[in-house]
This record gives structure tokens, sequence and C-alpha cells, in this order.
């Protein structure tokens, strides 16, 4: 089970928690979002974020992906109070913390990407990871952003404005 919660599977059973996401910091931040548009240029600290990835060196899944991905954007400046359990519902939440959904780019991705793999019936709360970078990331170090090995898994894909 790949989510982000300590409670009974029958609790989360067809609910998702609206995610209340609040994004501050107390300064600004200057670097590699010098000159974006919407929230993550003032709040994100993408070096922070990836940094976080890469120092998940596990290589088998913990299933706490979402759990992982949340700290590791929380380590980036989010101020996320409520999330949802399953990896596959953090759609919204990445939208509000400034991410855009663009078509999957596995074969070109750039640091801070994230991608869910929307529930399927063997695994029903999908699967969410970040690249790093170097390597696809979530509670472990992915060989690809196949993790899967699903031909009828369906993706979303989340990148920061440039």
């Amino acid at each position: 089970m790949i989510y982000d919660s300590s409670i009974s599977d029958a609790y989360y059973l067809n609910t998702t928690p609206p995610a209340q996401v609040i994004v501050e910091s107390s300064t600004p931040n200057s670097g590699p979002f010098t000159g974006m548009r919407g929230l993550a240029s003032k709040y994100f600290n993408l070096d922070a974020f990836t940094n976080k990835l890469k120092n998940i060196t596990r290589q088998t899944s913990t299933s706490q992906c979402a759990k992982s991905i949340r700290i590791a954007l929380q380590s980036a400046g989010a101020k996320i109070q409520s999330h949802p359990v399953a990896a596959s519902d953090w759609g919204n939440t990445l939208l509000s913390l400034g991410y855009r959904q663009i078509k999957p780019s596995f074969d070109h991705p750039k640091e801070g990407d994230i991608y869910i793999i929307h529930s399927t019936q063997q695994h029903k709360y999908g699967h969410i990871a970040g690249f790093s970078g170097q390597s696809w990331v979530s509670d472990f170090k992915q060989r690809s952003h196949d993790v899967y090995k699903d031909k009828n898994v369906s993706y979303s894909y989340f990148r920061l404005p440039e």
C-alpha cells in the first residue's frame, strides 16, 4: 500500500480529505526560481527539494512514497496542513503549490518534476515520485519511472513553471 498515513485502510476508502496547503516563507527565495511566476517563485527552494530526494538511498520501497514526497516538498518550503492519503490523489495539492500539469516527459525530466501513477486494481493507492536531477525517487531510489511494469497504468506529470 502506497500512502501517507498510519490509520487503517477502511477509514479512507471512498474518501479523499481536502488538501489544505499554506505556502509561506520569512524571506523570498532567490536562485533557481528567480524570474518565475506564481507561488513557486517566492516560496519553493528547488535545491532543498532535490537534496532531500538525493538523500534517499534505499533500493526497495517502504510503501510510503506519498509521505516521502510530502516531506521533500515541506523541506522546500511548502506548509501542508492536511493532505491526501493516497499517492494517486496528490495532483490538486501539487497544482496548489504552483506545479503545472504537463504531458509526461520521462525522456527529458527536469529537477523538481513529479509524476503520479493513478490507482489500478492491483495498486489502489497509486504511486508518486520526484526527479532529483539524477534519478526518480519516492521512498526509494528508483531505477526508472516505470516501477509497476504494467502497460495499463496512467500517469499525471507535473512541473514547476519556468
